[in-house]
């Protein structure tokens, strides 16, 4: 919020670090009030299946995320304000509080429900005789600098896409962070706020799983250590493209989604990086590679914009339960993710697939299941990418369907990731745990299993399974993920990622 005076600003109620509004802010008021709205609509229940919208890790992540932002604000001569209720509401009994308030400011959002928020905030406004300023800074390329006339004309398949913004497009430069803002309007009798917590958002504070493959904390301090950590201290980027389909441990992929989907790191950030590290280091196909993984993120952001509603149809955009599937690859993963709110990009692609392929349910049932527990969760890229698994989005062949056997012995070979998250099935030794209804009744007792009581059966079995089921190995010795263990992906199947996008075969 800006006085004339004093700016309302940044609104803060979809992502807790925004730099181009305060940015803005220091150019155009005297005063500025950063604030950050827990709207209560973020904690009801999803629209199809009334899942809670924001889970417990999501959550405890938001409110870390906060509170450093706060911290930092404070350290910069201002604080965060914060409050609970509706932003329409809150901006309008904050301006009537202040008195002088010549402008609200926030960052544009893409989702329907966010942007009926934004709606209710300038409408407010608009009564009460305020400026509303807004901006658009969440992706990597701006939204002007796409090489498309309109977004109406954006693509809709993802390489048509690509192409175009690396050859045509720009990325805009990082703006500066600012050491010194702007104060509070002396003498308001602003109260900053308590930051609530999670039981008075109806929710409880998630208890930490040693095993998670994302134990880290909300905020930007924690992203830049992230991201320090990654890419200067370890090299880890310049292995990227060989590790992404990991599955266990920290280390294998960049593990930035969460703190971009709440604004803590910005895609600009990490590609100045990227470009400093190419510079000074090496440049490769995992360098490039993590570009590639921004550009999806991009090109779902602006999908989301492109349909609107339509994103969340059940026909699509074209107009076309946990743990317990008795499919351990499958099982391992919706686990992983009900107890530490992570899943590898490996796991998503393969869940979404089974759901969808194999058991034919709704997709927007594993959209709001994602939606309620990621600590990751973006509206756009969750829902773009469900639709692109049950074929009714932007993926140009509609009939993907990947073999949950063959993924499972390409991914996790020695079977380590589904012992990590399914302890029942801990005595198969090998990558026969991946099928362990193909095992004889004294292998089963051997390895003190018990198909339909300590283990379930299949709930679908698809017939391309068979092709694998006899090719897993037995062996307990090294790894087959490679010499680095059950995180590096293995030579023969380093382009694996490739070919989910660039398909060789039909055969996944």
């Amino acid at each position: 919020m800006c006085y004339p005076g004093v700016s309302l600003g940044p609104l803060l109620y979809c992502n807790p670090c925004v730099i181009q509004v305060f940015h803005w802010a220091q150019r155009n008021a005297e005063h500025i009030v950063p604030l950050y709205c827990f709207d209560p609509g973020h904690y009801l229940g999803t629209a199809n299946y009334n899942l809670p919208r924001t889970g417990p890790f999501r959550l405890r992540f938001l409110l870390d995320s906060i509170q450093d932002l706060r911290t930092s604000l404070i350290q910069g001569g201002s604080t965060l304000v914060v409050r609970r209720g509706r932003p329409e509401q809150v901006v309008g009994d904050l301006i009537k509080q202040l008195g002088s308030v010549s402008a609200v400011a926030f960052h544009e959002e893409v989702a329907p429900e966010d942007q009926q928020v934004e709606r209710g905030v300038k409408d407010i406004c608009s009564q009460m005789k305020v400026k509303v300023h807004t901006c658009w800074g969440s992706t990597l390329y701006h939204r002007d600098d796409l090489p498309f006339n309109h977004l109406s004309r954006l693509p809709d398949v993802y390489t048509q896409f690509r192409k175009a913004v690396e050859t045509q497009g720009r990325v805009r430069p990082v703006l500066p962070t600012l050491d010194q803002l702007k104060p509070l309007p002396p003498g308001s009798g602003l109260d900053e706020g308590p930051i609530p917590s999670p039981e008075e958002l109806e929710q409880t504070d998630p208890v930490r799983d040693p095993r998670s493959a994302f134990p880290c904390s909300g905020g930007e301090t924690q992203a830049l250590a992230r991201l320090q950590h990654y890419f200067w201290d370890t090299d880890a980027v310049s292995t990227y493209k060989e590790t992404r389909n990991g599955l266990i441990g920290l280390d294998y992929s960049t593990k930035f989604s969460p703190w971009l989907a709440v604004g803590c790191l910005s895609p600009r950030y990490i590609y100045q990086q990227i470009k400093k590290y190419e510079s000074e280091r090496t440049a490769n196909q995992s360098t490039y590679w993590v570009v590639f993984e921004l550009l999806w993120r991009d090109y779902f952001k602006f999908i989301g914009a492109k349909y609107g509603d339509r994103l969340f149809d059940i026909k699509g955009k074209v107009g076309k339960p946990v743990g317990r599937t008795g499919v351990p690859f499958v099982d391992a993963n919706m686990r992983e993710l009900a107890l530490t709110g992570f899943m590898s990009n490996r796991g998503r692609q393969n869940v979404a697939s089974f759901l969808t392929k194999d058991l034919g349910l709704d997709w927007r049932m594993g959209a709001e299941w994602f939606h309620y527990l990621l600590v990751d969760h973006d509206v756009s890229s969750n829902y773009g990418n469900w639709l692109y698994s049950a074929g009714i989005g932007n993926d140009p062949r509609e009939n993907r369907k990947f073999n949950m056997i063959k993924q499972g012995l390409d991914y996790d070979n020695n079977g380590d990731y589904v012992r990590h998250w399914v302890p029942e099935l801990k005595g198969i030794r090998g990558g026969e745990v991946h099928t362990p209804w193909t095992l004889s009744s004294a292998s089963l007792s051997h390895s003190l299993v018990s198909l339909n009581d300590t283990y379930p059966s299949p709930i679908v079995m698809a017939p391309e399974w068979s092709r694998h089921t006899n090719k897993k190995p037995t062996g307990a010795g090294p790894s087959a993920r490679g010499k680095k263990g059950p995180s590096h992906t293995p030579k023969q199947h380093k382009d694996r990622g490739i070919d989910f996008y660039f398909s060789k075969s039909k055969n996944f």
